[in-house]
Protein backbone atom coordinates (compact mmCIF):
# COMPACT_ATOMS: atom_id res chain seq x y z
CA UNK A 1 0.00 0.00 0.00
CA UNK A 2 2.85 2.37 0.92
CA UNK A 3 4.44 1.73 -2.48
CA UNK A 4 1.22 2.79 -4.23
CA UNK A 5 1.08 6.00 -2.20
CA UNK A 6 4.74 6.73 -2.97
CA UNK A 7 4.11 6.11 -6.69
CA UNK A 8 1.18 8.57 -6.70
CA UNK A 9 3.22 11.21 -4.90
CA UNK A 10 6.18 10.83 -7.28
CA UNK A 11 3.98 11.00 -10.38
CA UNK A 12 1.24 13.35 -9.20
CA UNK A 13 1.85 15.88 -11.97
CA UNK A 14 1.61 13.28 -14.77
CA UNK A 15 -1.40 11.60 -13.20
CA UNK A 16 -3.18 14.94 -12.78
CA UNK A 17 -2.48 15.75 -16.44
CA UNK A 18 -3.89 12.40 -17.61
CA UNK A 19 -6.98 12.89 -15.44
CA UNK A 20 -7.67 16.39 -16.78
CA UNK A 21 -6.93 15.26 -20.35
CA UNK A 22 -9.40 12.41 -19.99
CA UNK A 23 -12.11 14.70 -18.62
CA UNK A 24 -11.59 17.25 -21.40
CA UNK A 25 -11.63 14.53 -24.03
CA UNK A 26 -14.89 13.14 -22.65
CA UNK A 27 -16.47 16.59 -22.59
CA UNK A 28 -15.35 17.24 -26.18
CA UNK A 29 -16.80 13.94 -27.40
CA UNK A 30 -20.09 14.52 -25.58
CA UNK A 31 -20.51 18.09 -26.85
CA UNK A 32 -19.61 17.49 -30.51
CA UNK A 33 -21.60 14.98 -32.54
CA UNK A 34 -18.79 14.53 -35.09
CA UNK A 35 -16.23 13.55 -32.45
CA UNK A 36 -18.79 11.38 -30.71
CA UNK A 37 -19.59 9.43 -33.87
CA UNK A 38 -15.88 8.96 -34.63
CA UNK A 39 -15.27 7.65 -31.13
CA UNK A 40 -18.18 5.21 -31.33
CA UNK A 41 -17.05 3.96 -34.74
CA UNK A 42 -13.51 3.45 -33.47
CA UNK A 43 -14.76 1.63 -30.39
CA UNK A 44 -17.00 -0.57 -32.50
CA UNK A 45 -14.09 -1.39 -34.81
CA UNK A 46 -11.87 -2.42 -31.90
CA UNK A 47 -14.50 -4.43 -30.03
CA UNK A 48 -15.69 -5.98 -33.29
CA UNK A 49 -12.16 -7.12 -34.04
CA UNK A 50 -11.83 -8.60 -30.56
CA UNK A 51 -15.16 -10.42 -30.85
CA UNK A 52 -14.20 -11.71 -34.30
CA UNK A 53 -10.91 -13.11 -33.02
CA UNK A 54 -12.64 -14.67 -30.01
CA UNK A 55 -15.28 -16.20 -32.28
CA UNK A 56 -12.57 -17.58 -34.56
CA UNK A 57 -10.79 -19.21 -31.63
CA UNK A 58 -14.05 -20.65 -30.32
CA UNK A 59 -14.98 -21.98 -33.76
CA UNK A 60 -11.54 -23.58 -34.13
CA UNK A 61 -11.91 -25.57 -30.92
CA UNK A 62 -15.46 -26.49 -31.93
CA UNK A 63 -14.39 -27.97 -35.28
CA UNK A 64 -14.29 -31.56 -34.01
CA UNK A 65 -17.84 -31.36 -32.68
CA UNK A 66 -19.09 -29.82 -35.90
CA UNK A 67 -17.18 -32.39 -37.94
CA UNK A 68 -18.79 -35.24 -35.97
CA UNK A 69 -22.22 -33.73 -36.63
CA UNK A 70 -21.50 -33.50 -40.36
CA UNK A 71 -20.24 -37.09 -40.46
CA UNK A 72 -23.41 -38.38 -38.81
CA UNK A 73 -25.51 -36.35 -41.24
CA UNK A 74 -23.49 -37.80 -44.13
CA UNK A 75 -24.11 -41.30 -42.76
CA UNK A 76 -27.85 -40.70 -42.75
CA UNK A 77 -27.87 -39.24 -46.26
CA UNK A 78 -25.59 -41.98 -47.58
CA UNK A 79 -27.95 -44.61 -46.16
CA UNK A 80 -30.82 -42.96 -47.98
CA UNK A 81 -28.89 -42.87 -51.26
CA UNK A 82 -27.83 -46.52 -51.06
CA UNK A 83 -31.29 -47.69 -50.16
CA UNK A 84 -32.74 -45.61 -52.97
CA UNK A 85 -30.43 -47.49 -55.35
CA UNK A 86 -32.07 -50.71 -54.21
CA UNK A 87 -35.46 -50.86 -55.92
CA UNK A 88 -36.85 -53.19 -53.26
CA UNK A 89 -36.26 -50.71 -50.44
CA UNK A 90 -38.78 -48.28 -49.00
CA UNK A 91 -37.00 -45.37 -47.43
CA UNK A 92 -38.28 -42.63 -45.14
CA UNK A 93 -36.61 -39.51 -46.52
CA UNK A 94 -37.86 -37.20 -43.77
CA UNK A 95 -36.78 -39.46 -40.92
CA UNK A 96 -33.42 -40.28 -39.38
CA UNK A 97 -34.51 -43.91 -39.41
CA UNK A 98 -34.57 -46.07 -42.51
CA UNK A 99 -36.44 -49.16 -43.61
CA UNK A 100 -34.05 -50.15 -46.40
CA UNK A 101 -31.58 -53.00 -46.61
CA UNK A 102 -28.42 -50.98 -46.00
CA UNK A 103 -27.00 -49.34 -42.89
CA UNK A 104 -24.05 -46.94 -42.95
CA UNK A 105 -21.47 -45.93 -40.37
CA UNK A 106 -18.29 -43.94 -40.77
CA UNK A 107 -14.70 -44.83 -39.93
CA UNK A 108 -11.24 -43.35 -40.14
CA UNK A 109 -8.39 -45.05 -41.97
CA UNK A 110 -5.37 -45.53 -39.69
CA UNK A 111 -3.23 -47.49 -42.16
CA UNK A 112 -3.31 -47.73 -45.95
CA UNK A 113 -1.12 -49.94 -48.12
CA UNK A 114 -1.11 -49.50 -51.90
CA UNK A 115 2.43 -50.31 -53.07
CA UNK A 116 2.39 -54.13 -53.04
CA UNK A 117 0.37 -56.71 -54.96
CA UNK A 118 -1.78 -57.53 -51.92
CA UNK A 119 -2.84 -54.32 -50.25
CA UNK A 120 -4.98 -53.78 -47.15
CA UNK A 121 -6.33 -50.87 -45.14
CA UNK A 122 -6.99 -50.68 -41.39
CA UNK A 123 -9.93 -48.71 -39.99
CA UNK A 124 -10.77 -47.63 -36.44
CA UNK A 125 -14.03 -49.57 -36.16
CA UNK A 126 -14.38 -53.17 -35.08
CA UNK A 127 -16.58 -55.81 -33.52
CA UNK A 128 -17.65 -53.53 -30.66
CA UNK A 129 -19.12 -51.24 -33.34
CA UNK A 130 -20.98 -54.11 -35.00
CA UNK A 131 -18.46 -54.48 -37.83
CA UNK A 132 -18.20 -57.93 -39.42
CA UNK A 133 -16.44 -59.59 -42.32
CA UNK A 134 -17.88 -59.00 -45.81
CA UNK A 135 -19.06 -55.47 -45.04
CA UNK A 136 -18.42 -53.12 -47.97
CA UNK A 137 -16.24 -50.03 -47.61
CA UNK A 138 -16.53 -46.90 -49.76
CA UNK A 139 -16.01 -43.14 -49.87
CA UNK A 140 -18.25 -40.48 -51.38
CA UNK A 141 -16.37 -41.02 -54.67
CA UNK A 142 -16.52 -44.80 -54.93
CA UNK A 143 -15.75 -48.23 -53.47
CA UNK A 144 -12.59 -48.95 -51.48
CA UNK A 145 -12.80 -52.64 -50.62
CA UNK A 146 -14.35 -55.34 -48.42
CA UNK A 147 -13.72 -56.05 -44.73
CA UNK A 148 -11.98 -59.42 -44.39
CA UNK A 149 -10.86 -59.48 -40.74
CA UNK A 150 -11.93 -57.83 -37.49
CA UNK A 151 -10.81 -57.33 -33.90
CA UNK A 152 -12.65 -55.67 -31.03
CA UNK A 153 -11.76 -52.12 -32.02
CA UNK A 154 -10.40 -52.36 -35.55
CA UNK A 155 -11.02 -54.00 -38.92
CA UNK A 156 -8.89 -54.89 -41.92
CA UNK A 157 -10.12 -54.03 -45.39
CA UNK A 158 -9.19 -56.05 -48.48
CA UNK A 159 -8.42 -53.19 -50.86
CA UNK A 160 -9.59 -53.19 -54.47
CA UNK A 161 -5.85 -52.78 -55.08
CA UNK A 162 -5.33 -56.42 -54.14
CA UNK A 163 -4.83 -59.18 -56.68
CA UNK A 164 -7.17 -61.38 -54.61
CA UNK A 165 -10.04 -58.86 -54.88
CA UNK A 166 -13.01 -59.69 -57.13
CA UNK A 167 -16.12 -57.52 -57.10
CA UNK A 168 -19.18 -57.66 -59.31
CA UNK A 169 -19.34 -54.55 -61.52
CA UNK A 170 -21.04 -53.33 -64.66
CA UNK A 171 -21.15 -50.72 -67.37
CA UNK A 172 -23.63 -48.12 -66.20
CA UNK A 173 -25.02 -47.42 -69.66
CA UNK A 174 -25.53 -50.99 -70.91
CA UNK A 175 -25.86 -53.22 -67.80
CA UNK A 176 -23.07 -55.47 -69.09
CA UNK A 177 -21.67 -57.33 -66.07
CA UNK A 178 -18.13 -58.39 -65.35
CA UNK A 179 -15.63 -58.98 -62.56
CA UNK A 180 -13.60 -56.09 -61.13
CA UNK A 181 -10.02 -57.19 -60.55
CA UNK A 182 -6.53 -55.68 -60.28
CA UNK A 183 -3.44 -56.64 -62.23
CA UNK A 184 -1.07 -55.28 -59.58
CA UNK A 185 0.39 -52.50 -61.73
CA UNK A 186 -1.07 -48.99 -61.32
CA UNK A 187 -2.70 -47.75 -58.10
CA UNK A 188 -5.18 -45.74 -60.16
CA UNK A 189 -6.21 -48.39 -62.72
CA UNK A 190 -8.20 -51.60 -62.16
CA UNK A 191 -9.61 -54.07 -64.67
CA UNK A 192 -13.13 -55.15 -65.54
CA UNK A 193 -12.98 -58.61 -67.12
CA UNK A 194 -15.46 -60.98 -68.77
CA UNK A 195 -17.20 -58.21 -70.71
CA UNK A 196 -18.59 -59.53 -73.98
CA UNK A 197 -16.87 -58.30 -77.13
CA UNK A 198 -20.32 -57.36 -78.40
CA UNK A 199 -20.88 -54.98 -75.48
CA UNK A 200 -20.98 -51.27 -76.48
CA UNK A 201 -17.91 -50.17 -74.51
CA UNK A 202 -16.64 -46.62 -74.95
CA UNK A 203 -13.84 -44.66 -73.34
CA UNK A 204 -15.21 -42.48 -70.58
CA UNK A 205 -18.15 -44.81 -69.77
CA UNK A 206 -18.90 -44.99 -66.05
CA UNK A 207 -18.42 -48.27 -64.19
CA UNK A 208 -20.55 -49.00 -61.11
CA UNK A 209 -21.18 -51.90 -58.76
CA UNK A 210 -23.46 -54.54 -60.23
CA UNK A 211 -25.48 -55.44 -57.13
CA UNK A 212 -25.12 -59.19 -57.77
CA UNK A 213 -23.79 -59.84 -54.27
CA UNK A 214 -24.89 -59.14 -50.71
CA UNK A 215 -22.00 -56.71 -50.13
CA UNK A 216 -22.51 -53.65 -52.33
CA UNK A 217 -25.83 -52.36 -53.65
CA UNK A 218 -26.12 -51.70 -57.34
CA UNK A 219 -24.95 -48.39 -58.73
CA UNK A 220 -22.06 -47.28 -56.49
CA UNK A 221 -19.46 -45.46 -58.63
CA UNK A 222 -16.10 -47.12 -59.27
CA UNK A 223 -14.43 -45.30 -62.16
CA UNK A 224 -14.48 -44.56 -65.88
CA UNK A 225 -13.28 -46.58 -68.85
CA UNK A 226 -9.71 -45.58 -69.70
CA UNK A 227 -9.16 -48.06 -72.54
CA UNK A 228 -10.02 -51.65 -73.46
CA UNK A 229 -8.81 -54.61 -75.54
CA UNK A 230 -9.79 -58.18 -76.33
CA UNK A 231 -8.35 -60.87 -74.09
CA UNK A 232 -6.37 -63.87 -75.36
CA UNK A 233 -9.52 -65.84 -76.21
CA UNK A 234 -10.82 -62.98 -78.36
CA UNK A 235 -14.33 -63.37 -76.90
CA UNK A 236 -14.30 -60.83 -74.08
CA UNK A 237 -12.83 -57.43 -73.31
CA UNK A 238 -10.36 -56.50 -70.61
CA UNK A 239 -11.44 -52.98 -69.69
CA UNK A 240 -9.02 -50.71 -67.85
CA UNK A 241 -10.87 -48.53 -65.36
CA UNK A 242 -9.55 -45.20 -64.06
CA UNK A 243 -10.68 -45.10 -60.42
CA UNK A 244 -12.64 -42.14 -59.10
CA UNK A 245 -10.93 -42.59 -55.72
CA UNK A 246 -7.32 -41.67 -55.20
CA UNK A 247 -6.43 -44.85 -53.34
CA UNK A 248 -3.15 -43.35 -52.13
CA UNK A 249 -4.88 -40.50 -50.31
CA UNK A 250 -7.80 -41.75 -48.21
CA UNK A 251 -8.77 -40.61 -44.71
CA UNK A 252 -12.45 -41.30 -43.97
CA UNK A 253 -14.67 -44.07 -45.31
CA UNK A 254 -18.23 -45.37 -45.04
CA UNK A 255 -18.93 -48.96 -43.97
CA UNK A 256 -21.91 -50.62 -45.66
CA UNK A 257 -23.90 -53.26 -43.82
CA UNK A 258 -26.51 -55.25 -45.73
CA UNK A 259 -29.15 -56.03 -43.11
CA UNK A 260 -30.41 -58.95 -45.21
CA UNK A 261 -26.97 -60.50 -45.78
CA UNK A 262 -27.35 -63.34 -43.23
CA UNK A 263 -30.72 -64.32 -44.66
CA UNK A 264 -29.33 -64.31 -48.21
CA UNK A 265 -26.27 -66.38 -47.23
CA UNK A 266 -28.44 -68.89 -45.35
CA UNK A 267 -30.64 -69.33 -48.39
CA UNK A 268 -27.70 -69.67 -50.79
CA UNK A 269 -25.93 -72.19 -48.53
CA UNK A 270 -29.07 -74.28 -48.23
CA UNK A 271 -29.35 -74.39 -52.03
CA UNK A 272 -25.71 -75.54 -52.32
CA UNK A 273 -26.37 -78.34 -49.86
Amino acid sequence: MQQIINFVIRNKTSLLFLLLFGISLALTIQSHSYHKSKFINSANFITGGIYNKASGISNYFDLKTQNDILIEENNRLRSQVLNALDSTSKIAIDSISYSGRYKIQSARIINNNYASSKNYLTINRGEKNGIKEDFGVMTSKGIVGIIDNTSNGYARVLSILNTKSKINAQLKTSDQFGSLEWDGKSSSIVQLTDISKFAPVREGDTIVTGGKSSIFPKGIPIGAVDNFELDISGDTYIVNIKLFNDMTNLSHVYIIENLDADEIKLLENSVDE
